[in-house]
């Protein structure tokens, strides 16, 4: 399994239409939160059946869409990360949260971090009583770092631990994005 096969069944479904609208709601021009992302224009369950597909792809391939300008590579490669991570033991689960805050910086757009966040770190995190890494994340300069932070608290609300929720939201109240409110 290689990362260039999962690029090119998105290729396959490509619109150049759905893209142009992806670009305007993804807010990809200069200056604004999405700027410079590349948008090839395909639907979210094509991108999940594709993903379902690859969830066994080594993450030195899934590192190879993360590191790609078009979104729908970085999503499918998070999508991926998310199906591949329910079925790991142990280990690969810390192995995928471990990769996954390592390439953070590619998760770069609202939808990346929902679609991500609490699948993987908040579910790493659910039974950890170190959830330092949040607080640390909350309190970041990057934007998507600290909807990371309370993103993936949905999987404890989920859980019904509501704490760390709470106390995340207060450290964001006066944020002033609106992707935060």
């Amino acid at each position: 399994m290689k990362a260039v096969e999962v690029k090119k069944e998105l290729e396959e479904m490509s619109d150049p239409k759905r893209a142009e609208t992806s670009r305007w709601f993804f807010k990809t021009e200069k200056g604004q939160y999405g700027a410079g992302d590349v948008f090839i224009g395909v639907r979210v369950p094509d991108q999940r059946k594709i993903a379902k597909k690859y969830r066994e792809l080594p993450l030195t391939e899934v590192k190879k869409l993360l590191k790609s300008r078009v979104h729908e590579h970085r999503l499918t490669g998070l999508l991926i990360m998310t199906y591949a991570y329910e079925k790991a033991d142990v280990r690969g689960r810390t192995s995928y949260k471990d990769f996954y805050l390592e390439n953070l910086n590619r998760v770069n757009n609202w939808d990346l971090v929902d679609a991500s966040a609490h699948k993987i770190l908040g579910a790493w995190l659910l039974d950890k009583k170190d959830r330092k890494v949040l607080y640390t994340l909350a309190r970041s300069k990057d934007l998507w770092e600290r909807r990371v932070a309370v993103v993936a608290t949905w999987w404890f609300i989920k859980h019904e631990q509501l704490d760390d929720t709470f106390e995340i939201a207060e450290i964001l109240l006066h944020d002033s994005h609106d992707l935060i409110h």
